[in-house]
């Protein structure tokens, strides 16, 4: 072998150590620096009004479960992103054992060419070329030095490749298992906003007694009455005459088969569901695959006038898109709405509607 051809050859085997090297797990998935703690969120207030006034028990409770479904959607929205990156992370991993694999055969074929040019005296082709006295041999020598010369230049450019993407695959999953982390501890603080929330509301219902969780529950149901009731009276009904697609009624068949199941945080069925688990399991089982959490639903999907809306859109609820329902139509929706309660039928307009949006548009 030459100089200047064992100068590649050696070049040629020191990538393949170094990237086999940078392959090798540790290096792939270096552990990621840790990230600042969640600041610290202020006590909700338990202090228990007077008995007369239960309609301020009932607005504290209506705030303790809202700021327990925004941190649901949060945790939703932390547990879809962490199982992307985890396929992620996988699927860079094949890559990289299947890049290591291919160095290890450029590797073999580098050491034959070797072998060969020892067997043969350690001449190389171009030497034994230039002893040759047979006109024919010449021309077949000459042939065959242009064939090794290419050989040779497209096997260190094949390796130079192959090194370049496994740096790249190494470099993406490290990324990627940062983001994991990062996602893992936005799950586990949103966990820990929602467990609090709802106990503090529980807390808070459990100085109730019998008959004033009763008023109470008379107090909520007479809210959602007069807040349907202002909504139909702006005359909205009389405009909205959209008629369900078939995956919209497949949707609406799925939501209602799930009528009296309960509401837990972060579950999407098929035992219980949250809201915006009812409404994407919903959809998946009409053939369409929407976003998982409310928040992304209302960013996603097409948006339409109320007037235009159809059964099987969804409402979605309060400025920060915190709750979604299904529409099934006459003004009545299927949602999830909070923990202690189930899927139900309810008014559409008993919460402030932020936006419909069209799933199947």
């Amino acid at each position: 072998m030459g100089p200047g051809k064992r100068g590649l050859f050696a070049a040629a085997v020191a990538v393949v150590c170094a990237v086999t090297v940078l392959g090798a797990p540790g290096a792939a998935f270096a552990s990621p620096a840790p990230s600042p703690s969640p600041t610290a969120t202020t006590d909700p207030d338990l202090t228990l009004p007077p008995s007369e006034d239960l309609e301020e028990v009932r607005a504290k409770l209506e705030t303790l479960y809202h700021d327990a479904a925004v941190a649901t959607d949060a945790y939703n929205a932390a547990e879809e992103a962490a199982k992307e990156q985890s396929a992620e992370i996988v699927a860079l991993a094949k890559k990289i054992v299947e890049g290591q694999e291919r160095l290890a055969e450029l590797k073999d074929r580098a050491g034959a060419a070797a072998r060969s040019q020892y067997r043969t005296g350690g001449l190389p082709d171009e030497a034994q070329l230039m002893l040759s006295e047979d006109p024919t041999e010449f021309l077949d020598g000459a042939g065959r030095v242009l064939q090794g010369q290419r050989a040779t230049k497209g096997l260190i450019a094949e390796v130079t490749r192959t090194q370049e993407d496994l740096e790249q695959y190494s470099r993406d999953a490290s990324a990627q298992w940062k983001k994991l982390e990062a996602n893992r501890k936005a799950k586990a603080a949103a966990q820990k906003k929602i467990e609090k929330q709802i106990a503090a509301a529980e807390k808070l219902e459990s100085q109730l007694e019998k008959k004033e969780k009763e008023r109470l529950a008379q107090l909520q149901e007479q809210a959602d009455q007069q807040a349907q009731t202002a909504w139909l009276d702006t005359g909205i009904l009389d405009e909205i005459d959209g008629k369900a697609t078939a995956q919209g009624k497949k949707a609406i068949e799925y939501a209602t088969a799930q009528i009296g199941k309960p509401y837990v945080w972060g579950a999407e069925g098929p035992d219980s569901f949250d809201c915006s688990g009812l409404t994407s399991e919903a959809w998946k089982s009409a053939g369409r695959s929407i976003p998982r959490t409310s928040q992304e639903q209302w960013k996603q999907l097409e948006h339409v006038d109320i007037k235009d809306m159809r059964p099987g859109d969804l409402i979605i609820y309060f400025d920060d898109a915190s709750h979604v329902a299904l529409y099934v139509g006459d003004g009545a929706i299927i949602h999830a709405p909070r923990p202690g309660r189930t899927v139900t039928l309810a008014g559409a307009g008993t919460m402030p509607i932020l936006a419909v949006v069209r799933p199947d548009a």
